[in-house]
């Protein structure tokens, strides 16, 4: 069989939706298309808009195959997101934004049944953040349109469903803070027998499986090979993982960085995990339990930086480390190590803007930190995705770590990982620049000196 090198992934975040084409041979991405992500209002509830993603994957998919012949498809998404399938193939409900508060309405009820931490390693999270939460909440608000669904799908692998026809499941998704899957048992939880919920979710396969060749309609579509196979995909954070579970020695920890800053220890020293501070059992593709953590850093990179300027000199590092001016956590409240902390600056008054990017960065890394710390990360960092990029952002990680940090030259180090889906191999090119932690003790003070300013309630 003739090997498969130019993979297209279908890359769904929660903020862009992207569709790269990496080449196998040097695991570069040679093409993406990207577009924004924005949830839907409509009625009857905030929703993700499947039809104009969907309408952006066969254009993507077309264009790309017309410079350069597609031989695969792979797929990979956020997480919190199940699609409920009806008989035909449609939906029985909108897909739920999972920032949608409207599970909590029935949180007490969802509490006395949802089963413990130490079954799922999901921590309770709010609005659809728990996916079991959301099916939860729309089968009790929603039954006569719940009763239509004849099929529960993970994300990604709804749209497998719609490229194949073959409706899957799969562990990295099912895995990640649902409720839903006992990672110690590799099977589905309590709560999914007692909710009966268990009928309804389709088959569980491998991240590696095909599923199938492309549909017939959508070849003529958009002039891809009748036989291309599309293979069953996994959650995105896990995607950013599986290249150096494939290549790297433990222990080692992976940065996915996104809306969602997820941290993964492999390797690691922690055996309990503090389901308040955001930390859970995420299940990586192989099928193993990985200690996680996480925090919206992406989301907060986004809203404080917004319309400000991002550049900044050595100078600026030098000033925020001298005068300690500091971002306190959090400007996303509800999840994340500090969860109810609420943000504060410090010694910010007569920052300039150079100097308040410089801070901000810094503040991404110290949370970053924090969630690596609470999981026992152990050995590099590798920081895949936007932040890999930052270079304040990897220098002042290396510091409060203590531990070198590697930055990913992949402008999306999901779409390498979903793209090794469809390789025999496991090699990975091009890791990037390798940040040693700085000599200079100011470093060092400045993240001893963040520390005691959170631990010190100045939030």
């Amino acid at each position: 069989m003739t090997a498969l090198r130019h993979i297209a992934v279908i890359d769904i975040g929660k903020t862009n939706a992207k569709v790269a084409l990496v080449d196998l041979a040097t695991m570069r991405e040679v093409t993406l298309r990207r577009v924004a992500n924005a949830a839907s209002a409509d009625s009857p509830y905030p929703h993700h808009d499947v039809e104009a993603l969907w309408a952006f994957i066969l254009d993507s998919l077309a264009t790309i195959h017309r410079d350069q012949r597609i031989d695969a498809i792979s797929i990979t998404t956020h997480g919190a997101t199940a699609v409920l399938v009806d008989a035909a193939g449609g939906l029985a409900l909108p897909v739920l934004d999972y920032e949608f508060a409207g599970p909590d309405t029935l949180a007490q009820d969802y509490d006395a049944t949802r089963p413990p931490f130490a079954e799922t390693g999901t921590p309770r999270l709010p609005a659809g953040l728990n996916i079991g939460a959301q099916l939860f909440w729309q089968q009790k608000l929603f039954p006569a349109e719940f009763a239509r669904a004849a099929t529960i799908l993970m994300y990604p692998q709804y749209w497998a469903l719609r490229l194949t026809g073959v409706a899957a499941n799969e562990v990295t998704s099912l895995g990640c803070h649902t409720d839903l899957w006992n990672p110690w048992q590799a099977d589905f939880s309590s709560l999914v027998d007692k909710m009966d919920w268990r009928r309804l979710m389709a088959p569980v396969r491998p991240a590696k499986d095909r599923l199938g060749p492309i549909l017939p309609a959508l070849a003529r579509q958009t002039g891809l090979d009748r036989q291309t196979p599309v293979f069953c995909g996994l959650h995105d954070s896990n995607a950013s993982l599986l290249p150096h579970l494939l290549s790297d020695s433990p222990p080692f920890s992976v940065v996915s960085t996104g809306t969602w800053v997820v941290s993964m220890a492999v390797g690691g020293t922690k055996d309990a995990l503090d389901p308040v501070r955001d930390t859970l059992a995420n299940v990586n593709a192989l099928g193993d339990p990985v200690p996680s953590a996480r925090f919206m850093g992406g989301r907060e990179f986004s809203l404080l930086t917004e319309g400000q300027s991002e550049d900044w000199t050595e100078h600026d590092i030098a000033a925020v480390l001298a005068q300690k001016t500091f971002l306190l956590p959090s400007t996303q409240h509800g999840s994340g190590p500090f969860p109810h902390h609420t943000a504060a600056w410090l010694n910010a008054e007569t920052i300039t803007p150079g100097q308040r990017f410089v801070a901000i960065s810094f503040y991404l890394a110290l949370m970053t930190a924090t969630c690596l710390d609470l999981i026992g990360a152990a050995g590099p960092t590798i920081v895949e995705g936007p932040f890999a990029r930052n270079r304040l952002f990897t220098r002042m990680l290396a510091a409060a770590t203590a531990r070198a940090v590697v930055a990913s030259e992949a402008a999306t180090g999901t779409s390498i990982g979903a793209a090794l889906l469809a390789s025999e191999g496991g090699a990975v090119g091009g890791k990037g620049e390798r940040t040693e932690p700085p000599d200079d003790p100011a470093w060092v003070d400045y993240v001893r000196s963040w520390r005691v300013a959170v631990d010190a309630g100045n939030v």
